[in-house]
């Protein structure tokens, strides 16, 4: 049974550059956004205790408290839930974070993408640096021990040092989590059309991840996704569910779901979903095939691998046997565990290239 939710809260006030996720800056359609949701919720959710809750955009933090507290009540959480926001350095108080803890959110995440400022006008992020110092702090001030910062690599005018200096001030703030996410230009965005100037290359992109995963390593934080590194006891509960390749709900337009062997996802235009919030635009029954490859897929993204003993079980398997191929090929990319494979750092760099190639 799913034990996750994910909502979107879809409003932005403005778009990042480098931006193509679906985000709104329609804020006059927040209530009857939020009736649609409930609705969802409510004809969909058939209770089960929750051990995460995630609340991503968009940009969560545009909603009140009040907004909160009435769509967490519909569901059932477990004493021990994590329960997340993604929040926008630049549009909240003290008073704003205390009531959100006080209501049981319990770890927040900011979308810094850096500290350098040029660098933060350059991609239309709306906050500065200072805010990215204030706001953590007063976040910490009021309760929140569970804190992760977003930042991206690969920026216009970008170098190497900047982007370690970054994660040291980061480090430096206490926090307990780090994302980091390579910059893609994807149609749909601001940059799609208008092309920064002096962007990394690939090769230094890849010299960058690299030295981001040496850097953290050294200052305690595990590297136990591709893309995520926290010191110990803060992996993303959440996020692990989808890596785990568990089965979550998703709420909210554009949301994707994953219930009873069946994937959907819902509408992405936001007055289709208002309209009606009850008929999401896809399903697919996933065969015994898919639903292997979604294990090999997602498995990989785990610095710890994929567990061949439970896959040859799970699926009445020899994976070695079925896959030495392509174990034979990438070889040099793969670390054989106790119980594994994992990709190894160089691996991870072509891991879209070797994961397609377990796709059939």
């Amino acid at each position: 049974m799913p034990s996750s939710v994910y909502i979107h809260i879809p409003f932005c006030k403005s778009k990042c550059h480098y931006c193509s996720f679906v985000s709104f800056d329609r804020l006059e359609l927040k209530d009857k956004y939020l009736e649609a949701l409930e609705t969802e919720i409510k004809s969909n959710y058939d209770g089960e205790i929750l051990k995460t809750l995630y609340f991503g955009g968009g940009t969560p933090s545009l909603l009140k408290v009040r907004d909160f507290e009435r769509l967490i009540k519909h569901f059932n959480l477990d004493n021990n839930a994590e329960v997340t926001v993604e929040c926008n350095p630049d549009d909240i108080n003290e008073d704003f974070l205390a009531n959100l803890n006080s209501l049981g959110l319990n770890r927040l995440s900011f979308g810094c993408q850096t500290f350098n400022d040029d660098i933060l006008k350059k991609i239309n992020r709306r906050h500065n640096s200072a805010q990215i110092f204030k706001t953590v702090k007063i976040a910490q001030s009021v309760g929140f021990d569970n804190i992760s910062l977003d930042f991206i690599y690969g920026l216009p005018d970008q170098t190497e040092q900047m982007f370690y200096d970054d994660l040291r001030r980061g480090i430096d703030l206490g926090i307990q989590h780090i994302s980091l996410y390579g910059l893609t230009i994807e149609d749909g965005c601001y940059f799609a059309s208008h092309k920064p100037q002096n962007l990394p290359d690939e090769d230094k992109q890849a010299d960058m991840y690299l030295g981001a995963v040496e850097f953290l390593t050294k200052f305690g934080f595990e590297h136990y996704e591709i893309s995520n590194f926290s010191l110990a006891g803060y992996n993303s509960r959440h996020n692990l569910n989808y890596w785990n390749n568990n089965e979550y709900y998703g709420f909210g337009v554009a949301a994707h779901g994953y219930k009873n062997g069946v994937r959907y996802s819902n509408k992405e235009n936001i007055q289709d979903y208002i309209n009606n919030p009850l008929e999401p635009i896809q399903f697919h029954v996933e065969t015994e095939q898919e639903r292997l490859e979604e294990e090999i897929f997602l498995g990989f993204r785990r610095m710890s691998g994929i567990d061949i003993e439970f896959i040859n079980k799970k699926y009445g398997i020899d994976f070695e046997q079925r896959y030495k191929t392509i174990l034979k090929k990438y070889a040099t990319f793969l670390t054989r565990t106790k119980r594994g494979y994992t990709l190894t750092s160089r691996g991870v760099l072509v891991s879209n290239t070797i994961l397609a190639e377990f796709l059939s």
